[in-house]
């Protein structure tokens, strides 16, 4: 049998096979060029701005009071928690209540004082006018002799020490209806009340916890979150490069981070006058954190659904045009 020439035969058809296997392995490595849906779609700004013009920001959702922080006014045990989250209050009430024992205490000694004061004025009020009656009836007598001068200065006397006691039984009664009044004040912080109509956003306590005064440096979380949510505002961030491009004053288009699709028309409330450091971050790479931004206040209609306090939104303002109105 006639070998094989390895330089004449077997060579070419090795090179064959890997320009076969070379060709493969880029066919294969070819990506995918099929046109599918996003699986979200991006913020784009709306159709009316997108060829006049749009100033864009990012946003987030705030009730329209702003956030209300609710912390005790004295440090103690929680006894009882009055609200739950997304209950409304009114003004005035109670939220929680912290262990008033000792406050209830003083209230009733105050109230003892009070009632030992007054049972004072009582009975200087009657030895003042048991003195009354003995120096008329020494002053009645018509006869010097029938009566010594000394006597009647020493009735005169009485009555004038009687008087004196009831001065003194009287100011104790206005003393002690003061530490009443200060007991009653003590054990009123006690008992944490809404300072205003609110929806409670976030309860922090629970009953058995200890609360400390606050919020302050030993507590750094408010026990419980109220705000206004009826209707809810958008706080945007807009870049101090872009404030003279946008048209204050005039509505925004405000859609929720994830949902472009969902856009709502809010209203322009007010542009806060304090350009301030950035806060708001979107977490974008390209994002810088040594900005400052101006904020603006939109207010959300009271019919918007999907909106949620502390959601993060895209905000896309109109421009001003050339003339300073916007386009």
């Amino acid at each position: 049998m006639k070998r094989l020439s390895f330089p004449r035969q077997v060579l070419p058809i090795l090179a064959l096979l890997g320009i076969l296997f070379a060709a493969y392995v880029v066919f294969a490595g070819q990506p995918d060029r099929a046109r599918t849906d996003p699986a979200e779609l991006p913020p784009t700004a709306p159709a009316a701005q997108a060829q006049s013009g749009t100033v864009s920001g990012a946003g987030v959702v705030e009730p329209s009071s702003e956030l209300i922080e609710v912390g005790a006014q004295r440090p103690g045990l929680v006894t009882r928690v009055a609200v739950q989250p997304g209950d409304r209050v009114s003004r005035g009430q109670l939220l929680f209540t912290v262990d008033d024992r000792d406050a209830a205490a003083s209230v009733r000694e105050a109230r003892a004082a009070v009632e030992l004061a007054r049972q004072r004025v009582r009975s200087a009020s009657v030895d003042l006018q048991a003195a009354q009656r003995q120096l008329s009836l020494f002053e009645s007598v018509e006869d010097p002799r029938a009566v010594a001068e000394t006597q009647v200065i020493d009735r005169r006397s009485q009555r004038d020490q009687a008087q004196a006691r009831l001065a003194v039984a009287r100011a104790e009664v206005s003393q002690a209806a003061a530490r009443l009044a200060s007991a009653q004040t003590q054990a009123g912080l006690l008992e944490v009340r809404a300072p205003r109509a609110a929806q409670v956003l976030q309860v922090r306590t629970r009953a058995g916890e200890y609360a400390t005064a606050g919020p302050g440096p030993g507590n750094a979380e408010a026990l419980m979150v109220l705000g206004e949510t009826q209707p809810l505002h958008v706080r945007v961030d807009i870049d101090e490069s872009e404030i003279n491009r946008a048209a204050l004053g005039q509505p925004a288009i405000v859609s929720p981070r994830g949902d472009a699709r969902l856009r709502t028309r809010a209203t322009f409330v007010r542009a806060e006058p304090l350009v301030v450091p950035k806060r708001s971050l979107t977490n974008a790479a390209t994002e810088r954190v040594d900005v400052r931004v101006l904020q603006l206040i939109y207010a959300l209609p009271v019919e918007a659904e999907g909106y949620f306090v502390g959601q993060q939104v895209d905000a896309y303002i109109p421009a001003k045009q050339p003339g300073g109105a916007a386009r």
